[in-house]
Formats: C-alpha cells, structure tokens, sequence
C-alpha cells in the first residue's frame, strides 16, 4: 500500500542516515529497526559482533540499507574511533541516536572510581563525544537529530540510582546544552525516558517476577514497556515533523511517571 503523501512527508527518512549506539539490543534495536523501516540508511554501533550482523541481517531481510560497526564506547579513543568508522558507512549522518548504556548499580556508599568512571564514560561522555564530531556538521547543513535514551532515575531516585541516575539526569542536560548551541540551526536535541522495560539492561530485574509485576501494576497501561514501543517516538523525534521539539525528555513509560 502506497503510504499516505502527507505522512510521507511528515515522517519518512528516505534520504537521511542515522546513527544507532546500542542499536544490536533492547530499546536500541528497536529504535535502529524503526529509523531503517521508516527510510533511513541506519549505522548500528555495538561491542559483540554476532548481535550487530543479526540485527543489520534482519533489516537487510526488510528491504533497509543497514550496516555495522564493532566499537568499545567506553574509552575516548574508541568512541572516536567509532564515529569515524560509522560515518564511513553511508557518510556523514543526519541522525545521531545515543542508547548505549551499561547499568552498574552498588548502594552509593559501595561506588568506587572503577565503577563512576565506567558508568559515566558510556552512558554520558561517549554521547557527548559523538555529539561533538557530528552536530556541528548538522548545523552546517541546516538539518539534525539527537537523541538520548535517559531514565526514570534522571528524574528521581529509587532502586539505587547510584552512579546510574547522575550519569542519565546529566545525559538530559547534555540534550538541553546541545539544544542551546545547535537548534537555532536545525538540530533537535531531545531525550527519550523509558519505564520499566526488560531488555538485557535490566537482567536482575526481570529475575523478580513479583517486582516486575509490582512496577507493571504502578502503569496507567497495566504493563511494563516493550522495547517496540519506543518506534513511533524514535521516527517522530528523527523526522521533520518534530522540528519545533527540542530540548525535552519525552516519557515513554506508560503513565508510570504520573501515576
């Protein structure tokens, strides 16, 4: 079926290029998934390189122009490395979506410098990095997406937030920072903030059927998320139709912020 003219032209990324950390797994795939099948030639950036040749197989199988680079996000020089070899892909992107992320979670008084230094190298300086190399060439060429995959823990703290809620409630300041400097050019800067969603990131979580039910019934929904949900807002925040957006923490989390 032809898609409707004015939703193509609202939401299609034919011609675009995108940039997915994280993209081989959880909210990353899906959000990867969603920004090829909506038109855009996706770069998947990950470690394992079996989970990166599954995913950009699969949407090869889908009829979307996909492929991959193997990075270690947690140093400067990797991350460095990984924007240079992702741009070499389908060059230089319009799209930049950081959901990468590692989850250490020792009660505060247990944190050492091994584990800060790690959680803010992926989950804070490796965005921002990324963000460096490629929004001012956005900005040059009058066009560009950010997004970040944030937390409920930028916003409150439970469940040992840890190094883990700082490192996400700076990741949404970098989004209004990036904002600042960019948007008067083109450029949205936006974060997305899930609920609870059972993807790898959260393996202990899922291993308490009582708790995962427990946080299900504190939704408006009645479910915790699924990695899928996060599509439509992906394709929204990386097309034209949200130009005028920017500088925000969009919640995707079924009302559990609210309820």
């Amino acid at each position: 079926m032809t898609p409707h003219p004015f939703l193509a032209e609202l939401f299609s990324l034919e011609g675009r290029t995108a940039v997915v950390t994280g993209g081989s797994s959880g909210i990353g795939r899906a959000i990867a998934t969603a920004l090829a099948r909506a038109g855009a030639s996706t770069v998947v950036v990950a470690r394992t390189e079996a989970a990166l040749a599954d995913t950009v197989d699969a949407l090869a199988a889908q009829g979307c122009r996909a492929g991959w680079v193997s990075a270690d996000l947690s140093t400067r020089d990797g991350v460095r490395a990984a924007a240079e070899e992702a741009a070499a892909v389908f060059g230089e992107p319009d799209i930049l979506v950081n959901a990468a992320g590692i989850n250490l979670r020792p009660p505060m008084g247990e944190i050492d410098d091994a584990v800060w230094d790690a959680t803010m190298a992926v989950n804070l300086e490796a965005p921002y990095l990324l963000g460096q190399r490629f929004g001012p060439g956005m900005a040059a060429r009058g066009f560009g997406r950010i997004i970040h995959i944030s937390s409920q823990q930028a916003h409150r703290a439970f469940v040992q937030s840890g190094a883990y809620g700082v490192s996400k409630g700076a990741l949404e300041s970098l989004a209004r920072s990036q904002a600042e400097a960019w948007s008067p050019r083109g450029v949205t800067c936006n974060a997305l903030v899930p609920g609870i969603v059972l993807t790898p990131l959260n393996e202990r979580l899922a291993a308490d059927p009582e708790k995962v039910a427990a946080l299900a019934a504190r939704t408006m929904i009645g479910r915790n998320g699924l990695a899928e949900d996060f599509a439509g807002a992906a394709v929204f925040l990386a097309s034209r139709a949200s130009g005028y957006v920017t500088g925000q923490a969009i919640f995707v989390d079924g009302g559990l912020s609210v309820h």
